[in-house]
């Protein structure tokens, strides 16, 4: 698997390649800036953008600016933002595209190898990686969304879930339930959401979007 990396930060950058080179992983470059990240996306079309949220020149969103620019320029581009803070708005900004393909994990999760690993896999399959603590804050503002507020607390438990990136049945595991039961409370998720069928993936992203939207 192919990554471009964006981190300003020498030592992370250099720790995040070591990581990445351990698992097996190229990376194809490795920049400190947004307007070098548009350049090396272009440059080298990577499998993977693992991309830090705040970037020179303005140390705001400049990261996040590059990586949805570069998504537009190259649809549906496998993006994993990296956040030193729990900040929802620039999840919704990620996934706005509907196309998923878009992670979105704290940078304490790095040291975390494994699942952080994992992360970097769903999202570069085309699936979604959201950090637990952003989904926590999702649905702590979005609590009086009245279609929210129809779901089941079991049904709050496999929408955060699935907004993580996990399966039907690493949703079971977790809740100990079987994956018939996963499939059950997805659908009533899709139907109380007002989801249309799309494809069950391109559900499973709408869904996670409806946390995201104001």
């Amino acid at each position: 698997m192919r990554i471009v990396l964006a981190e300003d930060l020498a030592l992370l950058r250099e720790g995040l390649i070591r990581i990445f080179e351990t698992y097996g992983f190229e990376v194809v470059d490795a920049v400190g800036n947004g307007p070098a990240l548009i350049k090396a996306l272009t440059t080298h079309r990577p499998d993977i953008a693992v991309v830090d949220v705040r970037l020179p020149p303005t140390f705001t969103d400049e990261g996040l600016r590059a990586a949805i620019d570069a998504r537009r320029r190259f649809p549906g581009l496998p993006v994993l933002v990296l956040s030193q803070y729990v900040e929802p708005i620039y999840a919704r900004e990620l996934l706005s595209d509907g196309a998923g393909a878009a992670g979105y994990l704290l940078k304490d999760r790095v040291m975390d190898l494994d699942p952080f690993i994992a992360a970097v896999r769903q999202v570069a399959a085309g699936g979604t990686a959201m950090d637990p603590e952003v989904i926590a804050a999702l649905l702590t503002r979005h609590a009086a969304d009245v279609p929210l507020q129809t779901l089941t607390p079991r049904e709050h438990e496999v929408l955060a879930l699935m907004a993580e990136g996990r399966s039907n049945a690493a949703i079971a595991s977790r809740m100990f339930i079987t994956e018939k039961a996963v499939s059950k409370h997805s659908n009533n998720i899709f139907a109380k959401l007002g989801l249309e069928q799309c494809g069950e993936d391109n559900r499973r992203v709408l869904a996670v979007l409806a946390y995201l939207k104001s």
